[in-house]
Order: structure tokens, then C-alpha cells, then sequence
């Protein structure tokens, strides 16, 4: 600083007393901070080093010096003036080159400059016009860039980058500034038209200045580079030479309708994206843009190849397949702003949730019903109409996600659906597809032509093997989207079904809670939900999938349960301060609500899901489990009768002669004989259900007797002969 300011002292509310003596030098030249309080008082800008970070003569004794090989001496220079108060080291964070590792010099030097201010309010408008994933990015992370942006320094003092195009006088007498913005001005100007704008080429373009009337001096080009960032970010129009051509292709072209990159870019690309735009076009440079985490390797560090800590992309290609990892990155927390730790087992996950489930529908299609099936909707069958409806319905939330590049979120109704279509429909409707069922076979054959277009984008490879073997056409990456129209919609009974599914789900979840095999019948199941009525026409299949003789269908929950909340103090203390007591006092006195999101309101107060819990009080604890949503409850009767016990035998017994025919390479339309041998004390039980096994099996004949001829065994001491019919 100059000397006459050598010794003021001004505040700034950066500096702290927490250590030290709350006093701190400024060096303006050498910290944004402290540049803008200098500027602030009127303290000049000093710099005392050349680009190579050495003291220049202003600092004559330590000429030359690079700055830090000149501590120690400035230090021993100080010790022998007797000016050295304390020496002491303090270790602190320091930038580095992420290349060398070296430290790194922040100082002043002479910059060109976006003037971002002068539109920082339009672009923080123009923000609202993009949608963005996550959504909370745009008024968030990028919104609140945008509000405080400043200036933007376009300017590198490097050798290799894109030359800036601004010419100046060599002679401060007489000014000059020239910036071109084309080679026909270029060529006006100079009289050559240059063929190459790098370095050093471009900085022999020169020209006398026609400003200074000696004749002296010189328009000599800048030596500064543009900014890689200002590169990327003038790409949508950069990469077709517009304005200079091609306008019509970027008029129908711009803004872009998607664009993806780590959330970091708000500071990045899509920053510069949207400066650009805004200054030379007024409108975004893009509709929508997916904005997603970091890739984790399985040691939680950021994936990378010097660190080697992901798994070998070959390997996983050749065991999973690259739909696996494809869908394995789209349908993870990555693409909602998360971060993503990948690992072999991740991908294996989604293998198992998508890709196996949608192939065994295929494979299921092919074996039972080898036939072509066609395009048919109009089925009767109760099955058949709600996979059409749930498809009708996944089309459309499919088709919303896709829209606004949810991505993950497609692929959760894919996955969502793809599971009611193998652990639902398919397996309920197996005895129809071994019968040869035209409805059945039909109805496959078309949800998995339309489920294979949707998830086209998600699972190419795979949608494009089973689509080609449906119908024979050269590629379902050729094909249009599903529409609306294509299948019938029936919101009413998708929801029915889809509350016949979670009974089920919650019977079988309290069958095994209690280890009472499902091929077990037991006597009744009680299902208490607001609006019973509507599953009454599904008895018959709830008695079916869970194994009960009854289904009782009730309104009336309360009789058999009610549901408590329960507040966590703790964690909702510190927000709702001394309201906490009076919703605690609410939900005591039943004073609560369960939102439709599934969060609470007590005392007109919404609990976090975090600050409570709920909890089932039954009337029969052990036999009652709650349906999901807080939606009802269900009782299970387990009383095991000796007749029950009977059948559940026999059924087990179908299972492992299924197995055995399986086994024995037998067809699955293929008719059997059956030599059936049981213990003395499960004679009667072979008998009783003779019938039952003899028609779960295809056997033509069923004799109850000794096995011959290499019998298999089957469980609990019976052997059997397998001949085919």
C-alpha cells in the first residue's frame, strides 16, 4: 500500500478474535476480500510480482526471489532489524494444482470481463422458464448463483486456448481498442484473411493504428485467451458457425431441449449456457436439464481412474449385460441430485428388479404358449382388463416422468409394473396359459409389445430381443410411443386390484411371521378396511393367492385395532420448540390426522416423518398386521385342523412332483403316469386328496401303491414312478 496509508487500520467483518490479535494484513493484489475492503477505503492495488510469482524491482531486495523461497529470508531480515515480534508456523488449508500438486498463487492481473450485473436479473427470469431435475435446483443451487453472480472473467493468461479477437494501440498517447467478431472484418482490417486463429499465427496480424496521426504506433492483438467455459458455453450456437450460417437449422434447433451433467455445473456449463443465452438471445439455451450427483466407487471416494475403485466395466458387461449398468445408473438417487456408490451388488439389484422380471414374462410366453399371439384389448377375463388398465395407467405416468426427464422415476413405474406382471398376473393366470387360453396368451402378447416401447429408452438391448421376437419388426427403437388410445383405462379396478395385491401382501407377510407355510390352508382372514364393499367381487381370488377357506370383508377397523402416534420429542424439539407439548397433548387425546403423503397433523401442527412413529394396538396382536397407508387391518386365522393339515400336505407333495417332472425333462403340456407310494400313516391323506394331486400334476392315471423303477423320493418318507402318458 502507499506509504501514507502505511498504518491504517479499517474493519471488516470477515475478521475474527477467535485467534490471534483480530488484526490481519491486506495484500489487495492477492485476495478478493481484500481487494474489495481496499477498494472500498481508496487503497491503491500494489503488485509486486511478475506472472512467474517472483518479486520484481519494486521489491528490490528480494528481486527475482520467487515468493515463497523468500520467506525464510524476509524472516532472517526482519530478525536482524530487530522487527520480529514472534515467528511462528500455523498450518492451514492452501490451494494446489489438482495436476502437480503444487501450491498455487491467487493474484491480480489485468482481466476482460462478461458485465453479468448489467443482465443478472433477467437471466435469474429466464431461469424459471427451464425445468429442472432435481426440481429444487432451480430456485436452489442455480437461483441462488444466479442472484448473487458477478462479472464474469472471460480472460487466461496461457499460451493455447482460442485467441481473444481484440486488438489495441501500442501506445498509450493514442488508444485504441478493435474487436472483431468474424474473418471478413479480420481480412477488412488487415488485408489477409488468416487460416489459422492460434497462437502465434493469429498475433502477427498487425496493423498501423489509424488513431495516431505520426504513424508510430502499432494495433498489435491482446495476448490473452479466452476461457474454455466461454467456449462451452457458446456451443449450441458455436458447433453450426451461426450467425455465419446455418440460421435456419439453430432457429428451429434453439434453445435445446435437454441437456445432462453433474450438479456442480450450476457454477459450470450450465452457467455459461445460460449467461450466453441470455446476453445474445434473451431466452435459455436450454428447455430441460437433469442435473445429477457424484459417482462413488464401493471405498465412498469419488470414482475415478487413477483410484481404480469401480468395478471392471467389462466384467459387468459380460455377466450382467449393459442394460444392467444402464439401468443400475438410471433409476438410482443419482439422477435426482444424489450421490451414487457403485457396486457389483447394485447392479446385480436392478438385474433382479427390471430386467429378469420383464425377460421371464418373455420366456413364460414362449413356453406355454409357442403360438403367435396378436394384438387383442377386450378380453373379459378379470386379469386380462386390469394388466391392460395397469399398463394404460404406467403409460401415462411413464410418459409424464419422461416429459420432464424424471428418469428415475420411469424407471420406478417400470419396475413397478414389471412386478405386477410376473408375481401377479402371470402366476395367477398359469392354469389359462397351460389350458392355452387365446384371452391369456393375447393379452401377454400385447402388454409386452406396448411394455417393451416404454421401456425401450430405459433397457435397449433387452426390449429390442423380445419386441423383434413379438412381431417380427426390424426394431423397436423404430417403433412410435405407446398413445393414450391404445389400451383401455380403468382406474377403478386397477385400484381395487391393486388393494386386492397389498391384502395379500400383508396376509402372506403374517403367514410367515408366524412360519406357516403358504401351502397350508388355514380357516378364515379377516380384512377390516374403510370400504369393503369393493373388494367383495375378489374373494374368490383372495381365498386362492393367500390359502384361506373364509374371507370375512368388514368396515368396521376399529373393532379390531386402532392405530397410535407417537411423537419423538427429541427430534422434534429443537423445530417446534414449546408447540411440542401441545402435540404430544394432541395425539394423546387422539387429536391427529395421517396426511396423504403420509406425514401427520396434530394440533393443526405438521409432524416431519422423522419426529413419530405409529404403532398398531390389536386386539389380537400376533394374528393382526396393518395394510399398508394406515388403510385398514387384517386377521388371520390360524387354527390348523387335521383336515387342513391334510390338504396342505397334498399340496406339498404337487410341488415336488412338479419339480420331479421338471427335472425329468418332461413337457409342461405333457400327460403322466404316476405310481404313488405313501407312509402307512399318510395312506388315508393320499387318498383323500388323490384327485387334487392327479390334476395339479396332468397325471392320466394315479395309482396308490408301491413305487418301481427307480422311484424319486419325495418328502416326509413318499416315493414315486414318473411315466410319461
Amino acid at each position: 500500500m502507499g506509504r501514507e496509508n502505511a498504518h491504517q487500520v479499517i474493519a471488516a467483518d470477515y475478521v475474527t478474535t477467535e485467534s490471534g490479535t483480530g488484526i490481519v494484513h491486506l495484500a489487495p493484489a492477492f485476495g478478493e476480500e481484500d481487494m474489495e475492503y481496499c477498494q472500498r477505503n481508496g487503497i491503491e492495488l500494489v503488485q509486486p510480482l511478475d506472472p512467474g510469482g517472483k518479486f520484481t524491482s519494486m521489491v528490490p531486495p528480494y528481486e527475482g526471489m520467487q515468493v515463497f523461497d523468500a520467506n525464510p529470508v524476509i524472516i532472517k531480515d526482519l530478525k536482524a532489524a530487530g522487527k520480529l515480534l514472534r515467528h511462528e508456523t500455523i498450518e492451514h488449508s492452501y490451494p494446489h494444482s489438482w495436476r502437480s500438486g503444487q501450491p498455487l498463487i491467487y493474484m491480480a492481473v489485468p482481466s476482460w470481463f462478461v458485465a453479468v450485473t448489467r443482465f443478472r436479473d433477467r437471466m435469474v427470469e429466464l431461469n424459471q422458464e427451464i425445468t429442472w431435475v432435481p426440481e429444487h435446483i432451480r430456485d436452489g443451487q442455480f437461483g441462488k448463483w444466479l442472484e448473487g453472480a458477478r462479472d464474469w472473467n472471460i480472460s487466461r493468461n496461457r499460451y493455447w486456448g482460442s485467441p481473444i479477437p481484440a486488438w489495441v494501440s501500442d501506445d498509450p498517447e493514442y488508444p485504441r481498442l478493435d474487436v472483431y467478431g468474424s474473418l471478413d472484418e479480420l481480412e477488412r482490417d488487415f488485408g489477409v484473411r488468416p487460416n489459422d486463429l492460434h497462437r502465434p499465427m493469429i498475433d502477427q496480424l498487425t496493423r498501423p493504428n489509424p488513431d495516431d496521426p505520426t504513424g508510430k504506433s502499432t494495433m498489435r492483438r491482446v495476448p490473452e485467451v479466452l476461457d474454455c467455459w466461454f467456449e462451452s458455453g457458446s456451443m449450441p450456437f458455436a458447433q453450426v458457425h451461426y450467425p455465419f450460417e446455418n440460421t435456419e437449422w439453430f432457429d428451429s434447433h434453439y434453445p435445446g431441449d435437454f441437456i445432462v451433467e453433474y450438479n456442480g455445473q450450476t457454477r459450470g456449463w450450465f452457467y455459461t449456457l445460460h449467461v450466453l443465452a441470455t446476453a445474445l438471445f434473451d431466452r435459455p439455451a436450454f428447455k430441460c436439464v437433469a442435473a445429477h450427483g457424484i459417482v462413488l466407487g464401493e471405498d465412498g471416494l469419488k470414482m475415478s481412474k487413477s483410484k481404480g475403485n469401480y468395478p471392471d466395466v467389462n466384467e459387468v458387461f459380460a455377466r450382467d449385460g449393459s442394460d444392467a449398468m444402464r439401468w443400475f445408473l438410471m433409476s438410482s438417487p443419482i439422477l435426482r441430485g444424489g450421490n451414487l456408490v457403485v457396486t457389483e451388488q447394485g447392479i446385480r439389484e436392478g438385474v433382479r428388479q427390471a430386467l429378469l422380471p420383464l425377460w421371464n414374462a418373455w420366456s413364460f410366453l414362449q413356453l406355454y404358449a409357442p403360438k403367435a399371439g396378436t394384438w387383442r384389448t377386450d378380453s373379459s377375463n378379470v386379469l386380462d382388463r386390469y394388466i391392460l388398465a395397469k399398463l394404460a395407467e404406467t403409460r401415462d405416468t411413464v410418459t409424464e416422468a419422461l416429459d420432464v426427464i424424471d428418469i428415475a422415476g420411469a424407471c420406478d413405474e417400470v419396475r413397478t409394473f414389471c412386478d405386477a406382471l410376473t408375481n401377479w398376473y402371470v402366476r395367477r393366470s398359469r392354469s389359462r396359459f397351460w389350458d392355452e387360453d387365446p384371452d391369456a396368451i393375447d393379452t401377454l402378447h400385447t402388454v409386452l409389445e406396448v411394455v417393451t416401447r416404454l421401456a425401450a429408452p430405459l433397457l435397449p438391448l433387452a426390449t429390442e430381443v423380445i419386441w423383434r421376437g413379438l412381431t417380427g419388426g426390424r426394431s423397436v427403437h423404430l417403433a412410435d410411443w405407446p398413445t393414450a388410445t391404445e389400451l383401455p383405462a380403468d382406474p377403478e379396478l386397477v385400484s381395487a386390484m391393486d388393494n386386492v395385491r397389498s391384502v395379500c401382501s400383508t396376509v402372506l407377510s403374517l403367514r410367515k411371521a408366524q412360519q406357516l407355510r403358504v401351502r397350508l390352508p388355514l380357516p378364515q382372514v379377516t380384512v377390516a378396511t374403510p370400504g369393503s364393499a369393493a373388494l367383495e367381487s375378489f374373494v374368490d381370488l383372495l381365498k386362492d393367492e393367500v390359502n384361506v377357506k373364509e374371507v370375512v370383508l368388514t368396515d368396521d377397523v376399529e373393532s379390531h385395532g386402532r392405530f397410535e402416534v407417537v411423537v419423538n420429542a427429541r427430534a422434534a424439539g429443537p423445530r417446534l420448540g414449546k408447540d411440542v407439548q401441545k402435540v404430544i397433548k394432541a395425539v394423546k387425546s387422539g387429536d391427529w390426522s395421517e396426511n396423504a403423503d403420509g406425514t401427520v397433523t396434530a394440533a393443526g401442527i405438521e409432524l416431519l416423518p422423522e419426529e413419530f412413529t405409529t404403532r398398531l394396538v390389536a386386539a389380537e396382536p400376533e394374528s393382526t398386521a396393518a395394510l399398508p397407508g394406515g388403510a385398514g387391518l387384517v386377521v388371520l386365522d390360524s387354527t390348523v385342523t387335521e383336515e387342513l393339515e391334510a390338504e396342505g400336505w397334498a399340496k406339498d407333495r404337487i410341488r415336488e412332483l412338479q419339480d420331479a417332472r421338471r427335472n425329468l425333462g418332461l413337457d409342461v403340456s405333457d400327460r403322466i403316469s404316476v405310481r404313488f407310494e405313501a407312509p402307512a400313516e399318510r395312506a388315508d391323506w393320499a387318498a383323500r386328496h388323490r384327485d387334487l394331486i392327479a390334476g395339479e400334476v396332468l397325471a392320466t392315471t394315479f395309482e396308490l401303491t408301491a413305487a418301481e423303477n427307480d422311484p424319486i423320493e419325495l418328502g416326509e418318507g413318499v416315493r414315486v414312478s414318473i411315466t410319461k402318458a
